[in-house]
């Protein structure tokens, strides 16, 4: 691949400004600085350079690193669709980058000019996700170029069967469902619905109503998860003793999860104490984040693994 030292740099800068893009949509929903810039959208109350408060230089830098991660996203499919050819799932990661960039810009766009649902604003960070795990996909894809040449190295690997397969991409789309309802719970305010941990509000089952139903309904479906991740963590460990990375991404799973479940008790001990559980919650943002990003690779790693070793 031409110019893989530029394509290196590039991709891994674009990864990281997305990341703090993402990041930086957590701060911005969590400090409800989300109209420190008013109604307004490209300029900021108004003015170019915003007034010196917390909300507004919160929105304002946020709108600055996600600009430039889109700048960085063009720059990064123009890049692969030139110079790129022969890696044609790498292209469709820079593709799907900027696409996902360009989605979650528009709705943070609407979401200040127009008033938004909450369900509408949560896909907002969905979007986000989707955008920095294809960003880190690229990056990973470029340091294998870099160090292997390319994929032939998984031709040493033995072959995944398809159920295994399949338990990966169903763990990835349903790890991003429970982000999306993790994220509903921020947007509708209902963090404090659950009160108490394991229990909720003192009981097995709550009653179902407002805030309580959305949080209740979080906690079932990150219970599952924990459940699902810990069932492909055991398949990726025990059914693959000759592929290293494949293991070691299934551990990776599992201790991300477990880290996420201790997070998650701590946002339930810090919530009447703002000033500790602003941070719990961007901790909570970005061990799920990691967790996505491995379950994304995980998935592309299995798709080339479960194909003829005469199709690479």
């Amino acid at each position: 691949m031409k110019h893989l030292t530029l394509f290196k740099w590039l991709t891994v800068l674009t990864c990281l400004v997305m990341f703090l893009a993402t990041f930086g949509g957590g701060i911005v929903t969590k400090t409800e600085s989300g109209l420190g810039c008013g109604t307004e959208w490209p300029l900021c109350n108004g003015k170019l350079v915003p007034a010196h408060t917390v909300a507004s230089l919160i929105e304002y830098s946020h709108r600055a690193v996600s600009a430039l991660a889109g700048l960085l996203s063009i720059a990064s499919f123009v890049a692969f669709l030139r110079f790129g050819k022969q890696r044609r799932d790498l292209q469709l990661f820079s593709f799907l980058t900027l696409l996902f960039v360009i989605i979650q810009g528009i709705m943070g766009a609407f979401a200040v000019v127009f008033s938004q649902s909450s369900a509408v604003m949560a896909l907002h960070f969905g979007f986000a996700l989707i955008a920095f795990a294809s960003s880190l996909m690229m990056a990973l894809g470029i340091r294998q170029e870099a160090r292997y040449g390319g994929l032939e190295r998984l031709n040493q690997y033995p072959r995944v069967s398809k159920g295994f397969r399949n338990l990966v991409w169903f763990s990835t789309i349903y790890t991003y469902l429970v982000v999306y309802t993790g994220a509903f719970v921020s947007h509708t305010n209902s963090a404090g619905g659950c009160s108490g941990f394991p229990l909720c509000n003192g009981q097995i089952v709550p009653e179902l109503s407002g805030g309580v139903a959305v949080a209740f309904a979080h906690r079932l479906a990150a219970v599952s998860l924990v459940i699902v991740i810990a069932i492909l963590g055991h398949f990726a460990y025990r059914k693959h003793p000759d592929n290293r990375e494949l293991r070691t991404l299934g551990v990776l799973s599992v201790v991300l999860i477990l880290l996420q479940v201790v997070i998650g008790m701590f946002m339930m001990w810090t919530i009447n104490r703002p000033e500790v559980y602003m941070f719990v919650a961007l901790a909570h943002m970005l061990d799920i984040a990691i967790l996505f990003g491995v379950l994304t690779y995980m998935s592309f790693l299995v798709y080339k693994l479960h194909r003829p070793v005469n199709r690479f």
